[in-house]
């Protein structure tokens, strides 16, 4: 399957234990490289963080004060909000390099972010989907839309659960 080293999530301001745990199941799921998160309210609950299947030992969860910070050169920022002018994500080219800011489940992404961004898009929802929804949404499209060269049975075999063997049979 192809790399997505490339790719880091970035939320602004998340409150919700449950639905980080949820960004960083989606982050190992789809192999993004890292994920990065500003504000507090995060931090306080961070104790009752439900990362099931211990992605944050992969893959780096880092609380900073400025999301965009210390990119790489290449990195294309990409806004994942309701603005008006955003891109449907269905007609969204994804860049190779890239981070995904995502807003608070009970808010927005500041203007100056949307401000800063390469691409702002959106999910064509009625109403806001969760956070962590959106974060899985955002990282399948990007995976629907890449050239996948890997043979289907070895991605089951090394991604389904030990309590998994299921097969189709012909």
């Amino acid at each position: 399957m192809q790399s997505y080293q490339t790719v880091t999530i970035a939320l602004h301001n998340p409150k919700s234990p449950e639905n980080v745990g949820s960004v960083m199941r989606a982050a190992g799921c789809y192999q993004a490289g890292a994920v990065r998160y500003t504000g507090q309210r995060f931090s306080r609950a961070v104790k009752y963080q439900t990362d099931t299947k211990n992605i944050s030992s992969k893959i780096p969860l880092t609380h900073v004060t400025d999301l965009l910070a210390n990119l790489p050169v290449d990195t294309q920022v990409v806004c994942v909000e309701f603005a008006e002018g955003a891109t449907l994500l269905p007609t969204f080219i994804h860049p190779p390099h890239a981070i995904y800011l995502f807003g608070p489940e009970d808010g927005s992404l500041p203007q100056t972010l949307i401000d800063a961004a390469d691409h702002v898009v959106f999910i064509p929802t009625v109403g806001c989907m969760n956070l962590a929804a959106s974060v899985n949404v955002v990282l399948y499209d990007r995976l629907c839309k890449s050239e996948i060269t890997a043979d289907s049975n070895d991605v089951i075999k090394r991604s389904r659960d030990t309590n998994n063997r299921l097969l189709v049979k012909p």
